[in-house]
């Protein structure tokens, strides 16, 4: 479709969900809008069963983080239509501590991405047969794609020998005792850069000249 077809059916998505959406545009030749959280079922269901679009294509659903936004999160939907040859971007804002519905009854594929948005946002799904987390470890602590997360994590995970088990402990980084050379930093060696080898041996020879 060209970009003034996407046009077009974006004015006529608008025009039939009205304040279900809002900010319909096209974005590097995408179709893309904004969804109420809470009418996220309706919108969809209107792209995949309405002739004029024909999304019936799920692709998958993500999420981003905004901390600075009043509502933090976006859960972002992204879906084909083969007979027009278009592609449709959904974003539903979500708050911290809000909840969206699950929209397993429209595109039964759902189910895991929203599990994984759940495990690493912590955006709850309402009606979801079996929301847990599905990429992190049982009894995991937080959500560790929120920019809030630290790096390192809570806790590191090894195997210990004397236990014969999977331990885990919490993260202890030890840069007190750490060379930094840019080279290996890990491993602490001796801060030598390449070349360097060649100043130290000019400067021991002037240094014996000098003494001579």
């Amino acid at each position: 479709m060209t970009e003034e077809d996407l046009r077009n059916l974006g004015e006529h998505v608008a025009a039939s969900l009205g304040e279900a959406v809002s900010d319909v545009r096209v974005v590097h030749g995408q179709l893309q809008m904004v969804a109420q959280a809470e009418k996220i079922r309706e919108v969809l269901r209107f792209l995949r069963d309405d002739p004029s679009c024909r999304f019936v294509c799920f692709t998958d659903i993500c999420g981003v983080d905004y901390p600075q936004r009043e509502k933090r999160f976006e859960v972002v939907y992204h879906l084909l239509s083969p007979s027009i040859n278009a592609r449709v971007r959904v974003k539903a804002p979500v708050g911290e501590g809000e909840t969206i519905p699950s929209v397993i009854e429209v595109f039964p594929g759902a189910e895991w991405f929203e599990r994984e948005v759940y495990d690493m946002y912590g955006v709850f799904f309402t009606d979801h047969p079996d929301l847990r987390r599905i990429l992190t470890d049982y009894g995991f602590n937080g959500h560790p794609l929120r920019k809030d997360f630290p790096v390192t994590g809570f806790v590191e995970v090894r195997y210990d020998e004397d236990r014969k088990r999977v331990i885990y402990e919490p993260v202890n980084l030890q840069q007190a005792w750490r060379e930094f050379d840019f080279l290996s930093p890990w491993r602490g060696e001796p801060a030598v850069l390449p070349g360097d080898e060649k100043a130290s041996a000019a400067q021991e020879k002037q240094q014996d000249e000098g003494a001579a």
